[in-house]
């Protein structure tokens, strides 16, 4: 089997790793290099937590769906190339191989039996009770493959009321109150313009199968992990989830403005809106002198905090008619080395064209093997070793299946091709 290899010899953990069966440490850079995924996941959360172990080095084996595969290649406009790609899709699936099995069939079972055998992690994010009724569900895995993390990402996780529910982003943020909360002060509720929860899902998915291949290197044993929209949604309400809980305060809508902090939002400009957060009196009157109104920080009304969210609407509406004089560019000049965090609110082509966005070098270009030249963002975290990386573009559907099945698997081309015949894969 494939066991976690990839160890540091640092705190006598490399005979721990021993013990467990884990295979010699490479040399390689790749933090993950030597763990193999197993991905049955489509659409967000669970191509996103895939992703990122495959930028530290993990081999991500994508299981598709033959003929349509993962529902996001369909999510468009727009698409790319001549295959008509999605944007979406690109956007979650860079260094991954696809291989297409139709798992609904006993001899694409019985291929998901061997590669888990093969594996260290399998994640997937069918309701509830579906790779169950299919045989493929945790109880029967770790008969076969005792070694293997489980990873299950559901919208409301695998018990409660909700439980066989189908759930998207949307819906979680709506029954978890982020829905409630965003948007702007008596308006309407609003979600948030990407798919926030589900990328936050994504994260704790990937740091609880960190967590637990560490926990194997020392016992070599595998597990099942849950995680849930819902469950995600809630835990990110934080103060406001507090406030609640502890307060009884129900939370409202404050568009870009924040609950206890004055001044804390987007104010509009000559040409836009610039953000502004001052979260000290200094800071406050720091504000005041750099906009040339140093009175207003000596005002009893405005003089502290408490006494600037009494008096919101007042020193708001001062503050917008002083901010409405410039432009964007202009304020960002006044304020560049201030000591209050402070930003313009850019479109796409400001951020992406912005010199810092520009300098760290996030934005990746790559080539397609169907779409031709695609960017991409690359990974958020550095290490000062190295091995988070964009490796490889996102896969043509089916792309790697003749070369997993042959290389991994052992399966000569008579089998490949009756298995392609009979629509077992593709």
């Amino acid at each position: 089997m494939s066991l976690l290899r990839n160890v540091r010899k640092a705190s006598g953990l490399l005979q721990v790793c021993k013990r467990s069966g884990v295979r010699n440490v490479s040399s390689s850079t790749s933090l993950l290099e030597g763990v193999r995924i197993l991905d049955l996941t489509r659409i967000v959360a669970g191509p996103y937590c895939t992703m990122i172990l495959g930028d530290l080095g993990a081999e991500v084996i994508k299981i598709e769906k033959p003929g349509t595969g993962d529902e996001a290649r369909l999510w468009g406009p727009p698409f790319v190339g001549t295959s008509k790609e999605s944007c979406y899709f690109i956007a979650f699936n860079r260094n991954k191989k696809s291989v297409t099995v139709n798992i609904q069939t006993e001899e694409g079972k019985e291929i998901i039996y061997s590669l888990a055998k093969k594996s260290d992690v399998l994640i997937e994010n069918y309701v509830p009770g579906k790779l169950d009724s299919m045989q493929l569900g945790y109880d029967v895995l770790k008969g076969i493959a005792p070694h293997l993390i489980y990873c299950s990402i559901t919208g409301f996780g695998p018990k409660g009321p909700y439980s066989r529910r189908p759930g998207y982003d949307v819906i979680a943020a709506s029954i978890g109150g982020l829905v409630h909360i965003t948007g702007p002060q008596g308006g309407e509720p609003c979600k948030v313009g990407v798919a926030l929860i589900d990328i936050a899902t994504g994260l704790y998915a990937h740091g609880a199968i960190m967590a637990a291949l560490i926990k194997r290197a020392k016992t070599g044993k595998g597990q099942k992990i849950d995680c849930n929209l819902l469950s995600t949604e809630l835990s990110t309400l934080i103060n406001i989830g507090s406030n609640y809980l502890n307060a009884g305060k129900e939370a409202s809508r404050w568009g870009t403005a924040h609950e206890s902090i004055v001044p804390y939002q987007a104010f509009s400009t000559r040409d836009g809106y610039y953000t502004i957060g001052t979260g000290s009196n200094k800071q406050f009157e720091e504000l005041c002198t750099i906009i040339g109104h140093k009175d207003l920080a000596k005002d009893p009304q405005f003089a502290t905090n408490t006494d600037r969210v009494a008096n919101r609407n007042q020193i708001v509406e001062i503050l917008t008619k002083i901010l409405s004089t410039k432009t964007n560019k202009e304020w960002e000049s006044l304020f560049y080395q201030c000591s209050f965090p402070n930003g313009p609110v850019n479109d796409l082509k400001a951020t992406f064209s912005d010199p810092h966005v520009q300098d760290i070098g996030i934005v990746k270009t790559m080539n397609h093997p169907t779409a031709g030249e695609i960017r991409l963002v690359g990974p958020a975290v550095q290490y000062s070793e190295g091995g988070n990386e964009v490796r490889t573009p996102p896969p043509d559907l089916g792309q790697h299946t003749n070369e997993v099945l042959t290389e991994l698997l052992g399966f000569n081309g008579n089998k490949i091709d009756d298995l392609r015949l009979r629509k077992i894969i593709e």
